[in-house]
């Protein structure tokens, strides 16, 4: 199978179920930010050195991909086949990580500026990435008046504060200074 469809080379894209779309969509836009979370995860990934938080994130990556085939449905037909869902317990995980986290840290006084190091950099990178990808599920489930997708929401929002709580952690486990922003 080739990779390239010349499906999209009008402006439109294919759903799950081939209805196609135009590219400007807001379900396009709120699957497609996913993706890009998808990706910024990779990175963080691939740059933790001191494998500090691989086994976690891969496991988030494995949820944002299931969460992007779920967007990537047709609302209007049901889907061929039976896709995974974001869960309660998903959004558990990510509270129970934020807890443990902070439990060792000490308490968050003023805000901190995203830097430190290239891996709590890139940690805060995603989770810039994953408030957009959260603007862009609300946009469309509002302007679609879409039902269901709270838990889709929920996780997106509780995935930035883990991904916030880990660039601290990150920056707290190999002894390096926060940097405050100082107005």
């Amino acid at each position: 199978m080739k990779i390239y469809t010349k499906i999209g080379d009008k402006g439109q894209t294919a759903l799950l179920s081939g209805n196609k779309v135009w590219k400007f969509d807001l379900q396009i836009e709120s699957y497609g930010t996913v993706d890009e979370l998808n990706a910024c995860i990779g990175l963080v990934i691939d740059i933790d050195n001191l494998s500090l938080c691989r086994d976690e994130l891969t496991k988030i990556q494995i949820w944002l991909f299931n969460l992007g085939s779920i967007l990537a449905c047709d609302l209007n037909e049901t889907p061929a086949f039976k896709l995974p869902e974001i869960t309660v317990e998903n959004i558990g995980f990510l509270e129970q990580q934020i807890d443990r986290y902070q439990a060792m840290m000490p308490p968050l006084k003023y805000f901190i500026l995203p830097q430190g190091m290239p891996l709590a950099s890139q940690l805060h990178h995603a989770r810039t990435v994953c408030r957009r990808a959260e603007r862009r599920l609300v946009e469309w489930v509002i302007t679609k008046k879409l039902q269901n997708f709270e838990n889709y929401i929920i996780f997106l929002n509780r995935l930035s504060d883990y991904l916030f709580v880990l660039a601290r952690y990150v920056l707290f486990k190999t002894n390096k200074a926060e940097i405050y922003w100082k107005p």
